[in-house]
């Protein structure tokens, strides 16, 4: 063989031990892939704050800078390696994107995704692959249910949209049963989320107070088809007062542009499970008393914790605006991972933990997060529960931003399922233990 001259052989050497350096210090971190929509309708309203609410999360977790029980430096004192990518495009590009971040990145967590579609699409693919998934935002009710009933490394750390439309029913009946009398009726994009929502809402409204009667035909537009003036005329002519809708992203501030040019938030009230994301966007141009849910953004507001108040400080001052609801999911998330692999480490007599030992600090557990508190309760301890808020969207001069009245807070046991009921059919079988003040 020939001898490798000694400049090209002293060169090899050297990326060698450069290689080897890369690898020790990739050894020593955890490697986080967060999915969120970074382009297109879903990035103005929900991508862009949960990004930035993971990236000044875990700035302070490296820096151990959050206060406590998340005070100290990293994840089981390994610092974050985050990756940031776009949910854009699909749910088979999601696969592809999660696959390659697994087998090719070697990432040891993902935690993300905003939409239903997303989640539905890569929820048996994570337990494949054998990678720790926390789910930030995607609502349906199918994951735990119907895609993975024995999950291990899937995870999701906020309600599913049950909780949220079944609060909504509670407060229509408790607070607008004057607004309800001529019934209710629907208008939701046409996919996953957009159909759990309005079942869900329905039939727990059937359940309340059953002489209230839902329109004999309710509306599911194409998700992000941008265009509602066929539907806005449609819900112009109904009689029915209340309307619910579960649009987000770049589809609700198309809806509310084009209703408002109409007149429509005049003449109805709308019930929006999502709607603090636009009302904090949108601010003054958000129609005055509309509804929108909580416990995140700005019903965080009066939430007087040291987690949440440095949160919603730490926002102000690195983006110059106050954190909405996305912002609190995504960054809720890696709070998640931090404990799971704290509370590991400890199990584990102070020595980094095992996937396996994480999964098992998460499972089933109670933990706080920046505005609520966690209790890991359904999905055989891979679905979080909290409690659920509801109120009045209105537009403040004294303050010069949008805030609500006249809130109600839910219990988690009052508009979540018990464990191992099915969503759907608990709440058409009339809601049967569910624990309501």
């Amino acid at each position: 063989m020939n001898a490798i001259p000694r400049t090209r052989f002293m060169a090899l050497a050297a990326a060698l031990a450069v290689s080897l350096a890369a690898g020790a210090a990739s050894a020593q971190t955890v490697k986080v892939a967060v999915p969120t929509f970074l382009t297109g309708g879903g990035a103005p309203t929900y991508g862009v704050p949960a990004k930035n609410g993971v990236e000044l999360v875990v700035r302070a977790i490296n820096e151990g800078t959050l206060p406590a029980p998340y005070d100290s430096v990293g994840m089981a004192g390994r610092k974050v390696d985050l990756v940031v990518y776009d949910e854009s495009g699909g749910g088979t590009k999601q696969v592809t994107e999660l696959r390659n971040k697994v087998q090719k990145e070697g990432v040891d967590v993902v935690a993300g995704y905003i939409s239903s579609g997303s989640c539905a699409a890569i929820a048996r693919v994570a337990e494949e692959l054998q990678v720790l998934t926390l789910l930030s935002i995607c609502g349906t009710p199918r994951i735990f249910e119907e895609l993975v009933k024995e999950p291990k490394y899937l995870f999701r750390i906020i309600n599913h949209s049950t909780g949220g439309n079944v609060g909504a029913a509670h407060y229509v009946v408790r607070k607008l049963r004057g607004n309800v009398k001529d019934g209710y009726i629907g208008i939701n994009q046409n996919y996953a989320w957009g159909q759990d929502a309005w079942r869900d809402f329905n039939l727990a409204m059937q359940t309340l107070s059953p002489e209230f009667k839902p329109a004999r035909k309710q509306q599911f537009p194409k998700l992000f088809s941008g265009q509602y003036g066929t539907e806005i005329s449609v819900l112009l002519r109904a009689k029915e007062k209340l309307v619910h809708s579960s649009f987000w992203g770049g589809d609700l501030e198309a809806f509310i542009a084009q209703g408002t040019a109409r007149g429509l938030f005049e003449r109805k009230t709308f019930v929006w499970p999502v709607g603090e994301i636009t009302a904090h966007r949108l601010g003054k141009k958000f129609p005055n008393g509309q509804l929108a849910r909580g416990p995140y953004g700005l019903y965080a507001e009066g939430i007087d914790t040291p987690l949440n108040k440095w949160f919603r400080s730490e926002f102000r001052k690195a983006y110059k605006q106050s954190p909405s609801s996305p912002a609190y999911h995504y960054a809720d998330s890696i709070l998640a991972a931090k404990y799971a692999y704290d509370t590991a480490m400890k199990a584990n007599g102070g020595k980094f933990p095992s996937t396996d030992q994480v999964i098992k600090a998460l499972e089933h557990a109670t933990f706080d997060i920046l505005a609520a508190k966690v209790k890991m309760s359904l999905g055989k301890g891979h679905q979080a529960v909290t409690s659920d808020r509801w109120g009045y969207a209105e537009w403040d001069d004294a303050k010069g931003e949008i805030v609500v009245r006249d809130v109600v807070e839910f219990k988690a046991e009052c508009v979540n399922p018990p464990e191992g009921v099915n969503a759907a059919e608990w709440v058409k079988g009339g809601m049967k233990g569910a624990k309501c003040d």
